[in-house]
């Protein structure tokens, strides 16, 4: 679970505007976060199968976000992407 102090940093930090909380980019990075978070998890809990699920929902579902991205605006796609250091 991502902390709250986190979430808000995140949220700041990808918003488009000022009361921004739902656009593709800070989905994306939020998502990526709790990514990132779950797989430490992994690494003491190899057996976890049931949270390995659901990470791998989470990629899937960052992977559709950012082609939604790149189909609509491909310069926020490269940002997005600079800025999170997800290949591809």
């Amino acid at each position: 679970m991502l902390a709250p102090e986190r979430k808000t940093e995140v949220i700041e930090s990808f918003r488009t505007h000022g009361s921004d909380t739902g656009s593709p980019e800070v989905q994306i990075a939020l998502l990526s976060e709790r990514i990132t978070e779950l797989t430490t998890h992994f690494k003491t809990h190899s057996k976890d199968h049931a949270s390995r699920r659901g990470l791998l929902m989470m990629v899937s579902n960052r992977r559709r976000l950012l082609d939604y991205l790149k189909k609509h605006d491909s310069d926020r796609y490269r940002e997005v992407i600079g800025k999170l250091g997800i290949r591809k």
